[in-house]
């Protein structure tokens, strides 16, 4: 199992809170590596996130929903 974490788009504040706003895939979906699971934002800047390895993805929370910087969003099995 691999987590796929929010990435730290903020330097100045490492642990700042972001948004997932939208997710590319639905709970349960095949992907594979590198393929593009979610756009995240922190203040202005944007961000995708693709899948660090093949598998069975679980979302871990909703789109729209504010979560940590470096916090879970998804598993991989």
């Amino acid at each position: 199992m691999t987590d796929v974490l929010f990435p730290p788009l903020s330097k100045e504040e490492p642990g700042a809170e972001g948004v997932l706003s939208t997710w590319f895939v639905r709970d349960g979906d095949t992907v594979g590596a590198d393929q593009l699971l979610a756009e995240v934002q922190v203040d202005k800047v944007a961000a995708e996130v693709p899948a660090p390895v093949g598998g069975v993805v679980h979302l871990l929370c909703a789109e729209e929903a504010t979560i940590r910087q470096g916090a879970p969003i998804a598993r991989i099995d």
